[in-house]
């Protein structure tokens, strides 16, 4: 089976298991740095959601960020970089999207002018995104749909090697991917939008994941043989 590191706190990490669990994978939830053989046992990551990256990890002083854990981050970085040297799927969601800009090379806005239509406060808000037609998400989705929303914070300059596969109506960038490595990088929930948190008012992220699985299973063969 495939096997999923969910670098995040247990607490703060329940859908991302069940949506990794439901879609047919193996969740194993830790901050703990994996040494090499620890690595080798694991077939892709996943950086969830989570309270604004330290904003001095790309040049700047808070303006705008809160609730920043810079112990957490050392270890999200940490982890990220393992993952990427050895090649490894890797799917970032929300602050894990923006560690994963932040950690190539790029930078955030710390709070978006348009927070209102975008930030969780009693719920996650919806609104409508474009992808482009060539993306793996139009794959699923096709080119105009809704996702889920709940942040305040955004990708500013993205990193360099990095394209920009999905914008919001009001010009968020959603998603990033880079041509050559097997990074996902999304700002919405799609934990939050599939299997027994399915919505009616957005697409089914099971897609997602069932994407990320293909890809996690495609590197475990090219790896193994």
């Amino acid at each position: 089976m495939i096997r999923i590191l969910i670098a995040g706190i247990p607490a703060d990490t329940l859908k991302y298991v069940a949506a990794v669990t439901a879609s047919g994978m193996e969740p194993i939830v830790s901050l703990d740095i994996p040494d090499e053989a620890t690595l080798a046992q694991y077939d892709g990551l996943i950086l969830p959601g989570g309270a604004d990256v330290d904003p001095t990890r790309y040049g700047q002083s808070i303006n705008g960020s809160k609730g920043i854990n810079p112990e957490l981050d050392d270890k999200q970085f940490a982890i990220l970089d393992l993952f990427a040297r050895a090649g490894k799927p890797i799917l970032g969601i929300c602050k894990g999207h923006q560690v994963i800009n932040v950690h190539f090379g790029g930078s955030l806005i710390q709070h978006i002018p348009q927070f209102g239509r975008h930030q969780w406060v009693t719920e996650d808000k919806v609104h409508m995104t474009t992808a482009t037609a060539d993306s793996w998400l139009a794959q699923y989705y096709g080119t105009d749909f809704a996702t889920n929303s709940a942040h305040h914070q955004a990708v500013d300059q993205v990193a360099p090697g990095f394209q920009v596969i999905q914008m919001s109506d009001d010009g968020v960038v959603e998603a990033i991917a880079h041509p050559e490595r097997p990074i996902l990088s999304l700002q919405w929930h799609p934990e939050r939008m599939c299997y027994d948190y399915a919505r009616q008012d957005t697409v089914d992220g099971r897609h997602v994941f069932l994407h990320f699985k293909k890809l996690c299973e495609e590197h475990s063969t090219a790896t193994n043989k």
